[in-house]
């Protein structure tokens, strides 16, 4: 007898529960941070069960899984089909944005030349989209988007605030004070011709203070921006990024001596639902140069996952600073889940924290010196996060001593 779902009819009701239970079991017994919840796993399991039964089209079924996707609270955990697509829309603006304050405000461009065409500009401050205003939009698909956190949930709004299937749309906006209506154009996003960046992997900037983007930086990268910043005041390590695995080779200039940075929790495969503790792992301290100025670690809600693991291994480094805003909150690693229906969904699925048991979870790496965004350092396309770890380098520096 063939299992079940290997001719998988969504217009039964059986299978769009057989796609619900399935996924509720593997989050019952594997998912390391279902105490975290938001909402008890039970009474999830009793509010979604109508919803599945009820489904009129494959559409709301495919919503009603991504509902339960995101349930769990984990920014790892996406689910993105076909349904979900047109759900909310493969036509897209040409900028990118950032929610602040219940509003939009453009921060770059997918594609420049297609946005001059709609005079859009960085700065812009959009407060409704089609007669809604962003707050709106976001309460209304506030439980299709999947975050650890209040940050990532406004990062993860990314196609749910001027996507949609109309090749045009209509934006309210406040530029120099002043507010605008006008008719913006929509896209296919293969239509965008992205400008390509020639940032260095790593660079010295004034005052002597050296910087390395760790979303570029390779392994083998490491020795020699090592040696080409070994004489800086400071250095500071851009984890705003995905890193590539350099933490290690990193840390054994940072560190004399092996340091424990992070243990885990897994999954007892012999005993679903119960997790078991690892012994701390340590980074660092192998022979060679040391690095003997300032390490400043810079952060923010993009930093995710490696890069959250990454910070936590800096982090170890003497008198290290973390700067910038709340991470993820997704520092584990990614586990897919195939779920009846052909859906393909994950979750975080090993518990990390640091060696003293503080979770990551949800709660991210919490940075030493707060620093947002704000709307006049958008408009005039500074790096605030950045200036700001300047400016503490050089008081400290200055002073011999470090400031939190």
């Amino acid at each position: 007898m063939r299992p079940l779902h290997n001719n998988f009819d969504w217009t039964k009701k059986e299978y769009r529960l057989l796609s619900l239970f399935k996924y509720w079991n593997i989050i019952e017994y594997f998912f390391p941070y279902k105490y975290q919840m938001d909402q008890n796993w039970d009474e999830v399991l009793l509010e979604m069960i109508p919803k599945f039964t009820n489904c009129q089209s494959e559409e709301e079924f495919h919503l009603a899984m991504l509902e339960l996707v995101v349930k769990i609270n984990d920014s790892h955990a996406g689910l993105r089909t076909c349904h979900t697509n047109q759900y909310f829309g493969l036509q897209w603006i040409p900028a990118r944005f950032k929610i602040i304050d219940d509003q939009a405000i453009i921060t770059g461009f997918y594609d420049r030349m297609l946005a001059e065409e709609d005079d859009l500009q960085i700065g812009d401050i959009v407060t409704k989209v089609d007669g809604k205003s962003i707050s709106k939009i976001l309460q209304e698909r506030n439980k299709y988007i999947h975050a650890s956190n209040a940050s990532v949930k406004l990062r993860n709004a990314y196609n749910c605030i001027f996507n949609g299937s109309t090749d045009s749309l209509n934006i309210e906006f406040i530029r120099e004070g002043k507010s605008h209506c006008k008719i913006i154009r929509r896209y296919p996003f293969s239509k965008f011709s992205p400008e390509k960046s020639n940032d260095p992997k790593w660079k010295i900037l004034e005052n002597n203070i050296g910087y390395v983007n760790m979303g570029i930086l390779d392994r083998k990268d490491v020795p020699a921006m090592m040696d080409s910043l070994m004489n800086t005041k400071a250095i500071v390590f851009d984890v705003r990024n995905y890193p590539r695995g350099s933490m290690y080779d990193i840390s054994n200039y940072l560190n004399e001596k092996p340091k424990e940075f992070v243990k885990f929790t897994i999954p007892n495969l012999n005993y679903p639902g119960k997790f078991t503790w690892t012994q701390s792992i340590k980074c660092g301290g192998k022979e060679g140069p040391k690095y003997n100025g300032q390490v400043v670690i810079l952060v923010n809600e993009t930093t995710q996952s490696h890069a959250e693991f990454t910070t936590m291994c800096l982090q170890t480094a003497p008198n290290a600073i973390v700067i910038g805003s709340q991470t993820s909150g997704a520092d584990g690693n990614v586990s897919l889940l195939n779920i009846p229906g052909e859906f393909k969904s994950y979750m975080t699925g090993i518990g990390v924290f640091y060696p003293d048991s503080r979770e990551t979870q949800r709660i991210g790496i919490i940075p030493d010196i707060e620093v947002k965004p704000t709307l006049e350092g958008i408009k005039a396309q500074k790096d605030e996060v950045l200036e700001k770890a300047i400016v503490v380098i050089k008081n400290t520096t200055d002073k011999g001593i470090t400031q939190k």
